[in-house]
């Protein structure tokens, strides 16, 4: 793999930062506002926030450019678990550790490349050949469900009701201590870390970065030092619910970037070799951008997170 491109300059007018670099890069202005929100790109030697922010004439910059992947992703017969499928769209029930497309460090091995192989290709175009027929994504150590489009017509139709938040997603986690109350609504805004670019964070929810995120949540069993709780997004931000519930102090267990599992709990899940956020898309319901017919499916849960579960209730029988 190439090293990454490095770009340099000094802004040529005084402009917002993601007209003034499309401007001087040649680059469109999503694409900078992609690299912005990335953390990819540094205005007089901070890193830049926001796209809108005002840069004055000269004012020098560094843009980090990813290494070059293939321009497709190549299908590869990788198994996969199908929930739903016809002609329009595919479900999947993703399992714990697969990336959803390829990037650079994953270019192979992705949920992309076993769809190419299972739908032949016949995927919807819109989010490019790196990209095609995803809608929305779940992180890759989170397992569950996930719609994917065959045909952009299909796309279209997912991707309003997303947009909407008329998608019904309910996700099942385990976090660490007793949240109180035990039912509840987690109504904060979410942004890139300036701290961290690679991690999201609660921002004030009159900030002018991120974007409002919203969780409702009820515990459904209390566990030993922990929590089965059940969580339906209104919204569906990056790392929402992990973030969410770190910020509250109740951390998902096993998660390596928002949480510290607590040290009783340590050697149970060394034990069990649990190294993943326990987080679970357990339903998935939409209207057919086809047919209008509602569809509602389930996934159970995954061996990992079912022994887990099992294990950290045992102390409550």
């Amino acid at each position: 793999m190439s090293e990454p491109q490095i770009i340099t300059g000094t802004i040529p007018a005084p402009a917002r930062i993601d007209k003034a670099l499309a401007e001087a890069t040649g680059f469109t202005r999503s694409r900078v506002q992609g690299l912005i929100d990335q953390g990819r790109v540094d205005v007089a030697g901070k890193t830049a926030t926001a796209a809108s922010m005002k840069v004055a004439a000269g004012t020098p910059f560094r843009i980090i450019v990813s290494a070059a992947m293939p321009a497709e992703a190549a299908p590869e017969d990788i198994p996969l678990v199908v929930a739903y499928e016809d002609e329009h769209l595919i479900v999947i029930d993703k399992p714990a550790g697969m990336v959803v497309h390829p990037a650079v460090g994953n270019i192979t091995g992705t949920l992309v490349n076993a769809l190419l192989h299972h739908c032949r290709g016949r995927l919807s175009g819109i989010n490019g050949v790196a990209r095609p027929g995803i809608v929305h994504r779940i992180d890759k150590d989170t397992s569950g469900l996930l719609v994917v489009a065959k045909s952009d017509a299909a796309h279209e139709g997912l991707a309003v009701q997303f947009a909407a938040h008329t998608v019904h997603r309910r996700y099942i986690a385990v976090c660490a201590g007793h949240p109180s109350p035990a039912a509840g609504t987690i109504d904060a805004r979410v942004g890139r870390s300036d701290a961290d670019r690679k991690k999201m964070t609660v921002l004030p929810n009159n900030s002018s970065r991120g974007k409002t995120a919203i969780t409702h949540y009820k515990v459904t069993q209390r566990l030993d030092e922990a929590s089965l709780i059940e969580c339906r997004l209104e919204t569906g931000r990056t790392h929402q619910i992990r973030v969410h519930f770190a910020s509250i102090g109740h951390p998902l267990l096993g998660d390596p970037v928002y949480g510290r599992t607590p040290k009783p709990l340590r050697p149970l899940l060394d034990t069990l070799g649990f190294a993943r956020q326990a987080l679970h898309a357990a339903e998935l319901g939409f209207v057919h951008p086809k047919s209008g017919e509602t569809l509602r499916l389930a996934a159970d849960l995954p061996p990992d997170m079912a022994e887990l579960i099992d294990q950290l209730g045992r102390s409550n029988r």
